[in-house]
């Protein structure tokens, strides 16, 4: 299976937090799941912790490389730049992150994170959702700490949300 792509100063275990969530489920493909994850406007339809979406300079609605957007998350104010974007097309995974950051730079209260997705098709009908978070600063080093942890149990609500709203669409069409 594939691997999230990790930037320099972003590679799990040299961040002060790292966490990973992933799904594997049948009756569904990328096809299905990437335009609900692509879409930040779609997030905070299947996804509570998440509010508040918009794009910069005329942007969006769909990501793509470069593109600076807004939104809301874990009671951070959280502005970020798509930095990989590649949609799924056979035998390649769809792959999009970007780096998002919370509070002034260099001040105790930064957040600095490389949120990354990974979408691929398996055999037998299956998809597979990976996603991964680097994060730097004392808030992650707080949020390291917390337990339960809260990026975890959030993420995991993110992923049921989307295979949620991905089997609710397919439902739909057909």
């Amino acid at each position: 299976m594939n691997a999230i792509i990790w930037p320099e100063g972003y590679v799990p275990g040299y961040t002060e937090n790292y966490v990973s969530n992933e799904v594997i489920v049948a009756g569904l493909s990328a096809a299905d799941i990437w335009p609900l994850l692509a879409t930040p406007s779609e997030w905070p339809g299947y996804y509570t912790n998440s509010a508040n979406v918009r794009f910069y300079d005329e942007q969006g609605p769909v990501l793509a490389c470069n593109d600076r957007f807004y939104f809301e998350t874990f009671g951070f104010p959280v502005e970020a730049q798509c930095n990989e974007f590649v949609a799924p097309a056979a035998d390649q995974p769809g792959r999009v992150a970007w780096h998002g950051w919370a509070g002034e730079e260099g001040s105790e209260s930064r957040l600095d994170v490389h949120h990354a997705w990974l979408v691929e098709d398996l055999e037998g009908g299956r998809v597979r959702i990976l996603t991964q978070e680097t994060q730097k600063g004392k808030p992650a080093t707080e949020l390291h700490a917390a337990k339960p942890n809260p990026m975890i149990n959030g993420h995991q609500d993110w992923l049921d949300g989307l295979v949620s709203a991905a089997r609710a669409r397919k439902a739909q069409a057909q």
